[in-house]
């Protein structure tokens, strides 16, 4: 039997995200997502020593909508994720749904040299992981 060759982040990731200012408004935010066409926002740094934030659709519908907030008056940064865990493009991909797992996370971007490349989650590791592996 030869050994597996590792799926590795990278192999997976999708760039299905669009980068933000942490100073919008949520409605702003939203405005962007639905003219990307995506569901992870991300929030930029402000600086180099900054990290990077998340917006998720569900974190606006559980931090805004459900509390009755306005999203024109509640600003992207008081809602967001931030720091956000991130896992290195030549992980395995089985230690990255390990470490969902432990976490509790569905969802990671993937950072290389300081800079999102892409994100993976759950789905890619099933869907595209799994492809990968049976071919």
């Amino acid at each position: 039997m030869k050994p597996s060759t590792p799926i590795k982040n990278r192999d997976i990731l999708m760039n299905d995200y669009a980068m933000i200012d942490g100073l919008l408004t949520v409605s702003e935010a939203i405005n962007i997502a639905v003219a990307k066409n995506v569901t992870i926002l991300v929030i930029n740094k402000r600086h180099e020593h900054d990290e990077y934030g998340i917006l998720l659709l569900s974190d606006i519908a559980r931090k805004v909508l459900a509390t009755d907030k306005s999203p024109e008056r509640v600003n992207v940064y008081e809602i967001m994720i931030k720091p956000v865990m991130s896992v290195c493009p030549d992980m395995d991909i089985r230690y990255t749904a390990r470490l969902f797992d432990q976490f509790q996370i569905n969802k990671a971007p993937v950072i290389e040299q300081g800079n999102i490349i892409g994100f993976v989650t759950y789905n890619n590791i099933v869907l595209k992981g799994m492809v990968n592996n049976a071919s």
